[in-house]
């Protein structure tokens, strides 16, 4: 069975994916991979914030707040 692959900002807090691609340029790819979200690794969604606010995240064991812009371009599957 295959597993759907969504954008990060669709993931509701408390689920865990598996990140499998970042869509953008060069300077966005290299950006996340320095702050250690690449492909692979798993994600965590600890909160989502109200209207268009930020999510914050688990990556490892780092927690770290993106905006909703870069989580659409971060593609996960489900666990």
């Amino acid at each position: 069975m295959k597993k759907k692959t969504v954008p990060l900002m669709r993931l509701h807090k408390g689920e865990e994916a598996q990140i499998i691609a970042i869509r953008g340029g060069f300077g966005f790819q290299r950006k996340l991979r320095v702050m250690g979200i690449r492909e692979g690794k798993k994600v965590k969604v600890l909160s989502r914030q109200p209207l268009r606010g930020p999510l914050t995240i688990q990556v490892g064991k780092c927690n770290m707040t993106i905006g909703r812009g870069m989580a659409h371009k971060i593609l996960v599957e489900e666990i």
